[in-house]
């Protein structure tokens, strides 16, 4: 007592030292039941595993302390250290049941039916479109020509040269059909549509189906103004309509037509070749 009196800072000292000593003893406890958590928590590698990472980071410790789990970064570190090989060993499982899935015989087939519809898929024809075929009786708005005949739509692909045909030349041809074969037979008015189509495709005749009819002395009802008057009647656009679309009642050289009945200058029937007769007219080469 002498000894504590004579310096307080021993005295000191020794009070801390003690009250040192009853904190040890009051968080052993606390330390046990954290470590029983820490052991529920993770598994039980995982918890060594933890331990020993913690050993190697802070260095050698006091062995009369207990060990505890890593705080913070360390201990997330730890938890996936310790769960990587089952999700290693899970990953691994789940690519062995889809390789045997798809290794099965119904696998394998299914895979050689989708290959099967696959192929024929791609050598299935497409269906054909069917060609649009133009009404014989509808005029065309466009006539194909090679140097020696007048196509029909079906040929157009060897023309060698087209026309555009326009409302105003369709009713001129309607109206010189009528002037010239009314009364005449359905074929005969498809010939003389014939004639001034030959005309136009010929390189001796002008170049458009208005200039081919009022050429000077070619056809008489220019000349005597009925072709001004006849107003066409349904045969004859019907006539003209199917010899547009290439029908032909004359061949396509033939450029001439009389009537021996009426004809008061007989040159053509003198000096050209007769090709064929049709009701009143006939039809020279």
């Amino acid at each position: 007592m002498y000894i504590f009196r004579q310096n307080r800072y021993v005295a000191l000292l020794i009070g801390a030292i003690l009250v040192c000593i009853g904190a040890i003893c009051l968080l052993k406890p606390n330390s046990g039941a954290s470590g029983r958590e820490d052991r529920e928590l993770y598994p039980v590698s995982g918890y060594m595993q933890a331990n020993r990472d913690l050993s190697a980071s802070v260095g050698p410790s006091n062995r009369s302390e207990p060990a505890t789990m890593p705080a913070g970064e360390n201990r997330n570190k730890a938890f996936n250290k310790a769960l990587l090989p089952n999700l290693i060993t899970l990953e691994m499982k789940r690519q062995s049941a889809e390789t045997a899935v798809q290794s099965s015989p119904k696998a394998q087939t299914l895979v050689s039916e989708r290959i099967w519809l696959r192929k024929q898929a791609l050598e299935k024809p497409e269906p054909a479109v069917a060609e649009v075929v133009p009404d014989p009786l509808t005029p065309p708005k466009q006539l194909f020509f090679t140097r020696t005949e007048l196509l029909s739509h079906a040929d157009k692909d060897k023309a060698v040269w087209s026309y555009v045909l326009d409302d105003e030349e369709l009713l001129l041809l309607q109206k010189i059909v009528m002037a010239e074969a009314e009364g005449e037979p359905y074929e005969g008015k498809v010939a003389v549509a014939n004639v001034v189509l030959n005309r136009l495709r010929s390189a001796n005749y002008p170049d458009t189906i208005k200039e081919v009819i009022y050429q000077k002395s070619q056809f008489s009802p220019v000349r005597n103004g009925r072709l001004n008057k006849v107003k066409p009647d349904e045969d004859t656009i019907h006539a003209v309509n199917e010899a547009l679309n290439g029908r032909k009642e004359v061949a396509d050289d033939t450029y001439y037509f009389l009537s021996l009945k009426l004809a008061k200058d007989l040159t053509i029937a003198k000096t050209k070749d007769k090709a064929k007769v049709i009701g009143n007219h006939t039809f020279y080469k």
